[in-house]
């Protein structure tokens, strides 16, 4: 009897061991081997996102602007078009992390007098790039952030597919994925979407 009751819970116990053995884990989150900053600098527009609370009041219209400074960081300033019909514009600054990609940056939006507090500072990581530079997806180590960015307002649909099958692999879900139009008006309060061409 001892004997089968020992059996049984050592049965029990290596079940989840078992599934969890079966079930793939995603890949690291890992970054481009290299970024040029030179050409990575000017205007990016925003295709899609993950949800975040900073963005919670943008309906459309976009964008990320990025310009190289003297001091070694970048000038950030992220805009995008409001419900009332006014644009928010939000500047900042972004640090090199790693130097021998360049693909890994902090980023600040707080007052530069808080600038050496670490909570002030986000993660961006350029984790695809393409090559021409047309098109970028970045994300943060614990999956929390994601976005799609586009020299052109728009993204043919087979390469933001590609994208995201790229970010799935390291775990970011494309389900929370949302799509961010880049036409919008605003009439009395009312978010007006036009055509994409």
């Amino acid at each position: 009897m001892k004997r089968n009751f020992l059996l049984l819970t050592l049965l029990v116990i290596s079940i989840p061991v078992i599934i969890s053995a079966q079930v793939e884990q995603p890949e690291a989150v890992k970054t481009v081997d290299s970024v040029d900053l030179d050409r990575y600098q000017g205007t990016w527009y925003e295709i899609a996102r993950y949800p975040n609370k900073f963005q919670k009041k943008c309906v459309g219209n976009t964008t990320a602007t990025y310009k190289k400074l003297d001091s070694g960081r970048i000038e950030v300033i992220n805009e995008c078009l409001l419900k009332n019909g006014k644009t928010d514009k939000a500047k900042g600054k972004a640090k090199i992390v790693d130097t021998k990609s360049n693909a890994k940056l902090k980023v600040r939006f707080a007052p530069a007098w808080l600038s050496f507090i670490p909570q002030v500072w986000g993660d961006y990581w350029i984790i695809d790039l393409d090559k021409e530079y047309q098109y970028v997806a970045i994300g943060d180590p614990k999956r929390k952030y994601f976005w799609i960015l586009s020299r052109t307002p728009t993204l043919e649909s087979q390469t933001y597919q590609e994208i995201l099958r790229k970010a799935e692999k390291m775990g970011f879900a494309p389900n929370k994925v949302i799509e961010t139009p880049q036409t919008v008006e605003t009439s009395k309060g009312t978010v007006i979407q036009n055509p994409q061409t």
